[in-house]
């Protein structure tokens, strides 16, 4: 049975700042980071990014589209309420086998959820 739960997004530049002072844990073929956000009111929020290293647009959002799958999927269960995360993709996101990748993901959010 898969918890559907609608998260809420990050959108400016000054949130995905404000997570990035927060705690981090990069796995594979992701790098995921984590702050509490007391005004989230029991919420997940969740932003996606991919750097220019990563290739050309059409790579950067294959990679962000495979990301936000595997959070759509694994945050409901092993996220934290109050937090927002941000979801980095890496050079290796886009080649790693989707189960690999989100064995990636949930490994990160259990060790940033401890």
């Amino acid at each position: 049975m898969t918890n559907i739960l609608k998260l809420g997004r990050l959108k400016k530049r000054s949130e995905f700042l404000y997570v990035r002072e927060g705690r981090y844990r990069a796995i594979g073929g992701v790098v995921i980071q984590m702050r509490g956000h007391p005004d989230s009111l029991g919420t997940i929020r969740v932003g996606y990014t991919a750097t220019k290293k990563m290739g050309n647009a059409v790579q950067r959002n294959r990679a962000k589209r495979r990301l936000r799958t595997c959070a759509q999927s694994l945050l409901p269960q092993y996220g934290l309420a109050g937090h927002d995360y941000v979801f980095i993709a890496r050079d290796g996101t886009n080649k790693r086998p989707y189960d690999q990748l989100l064995d990636d993901v949930k490994k990160a959010l259990l060790t940033l959820s401890k």
